[in-house]
């Protein structure tokens, strides 16, 4: 019973890898400099991680990108605007940050 549900992770780790590799598939003009690539993606991870933490994300569905030079653009819906402020706020005190853009949404249980 053990190795089956062990069996079940190994897989399930492996899909995700191959999922999280396919969804960052490169945008920025300049994913040729793999500084550049490392700095975005650290900011973005950093930024979902303290959102996840503070359960922003579990108000709504919170989309984080970072360009090359620090600047981020969060999107999608929130349930609430003090949700939405919250994300915006969490996103500028993250280390490295230079700018924050939203273009989230408020967007109500239906």
């Amino acid at each position: 019973m053990k190795s089956t549900h062990v069996q079940v992770l190994v897989l399930a780790g492996l899909l995700g890898s191959s999922a999280i590799a396919i969804a960052a598939e490169p945008t920025d003009t300049d994913r040729g400099h793999p500084g550049a690539f490392v700095k975005d993606s650290a900011i973005t991870t950093k930024i979902k991680a303290k959102l996840a933490a503070e359960h922003v994300m579990s108000l709504g569905q919170i989309h984080v990108d970072t360009d090359k030079t620090g600047e981020v653009w969060l999107s999608g819906f929130a349930r609430t605007e003090e949700a939405v402020e919250k994300a915006m706020s969490i996103a500028r005190g993250t280390e490295n940050v230079t700018a924050v853009h939203s273009e989230i949404r408020i967007k109500k249980d239906d």
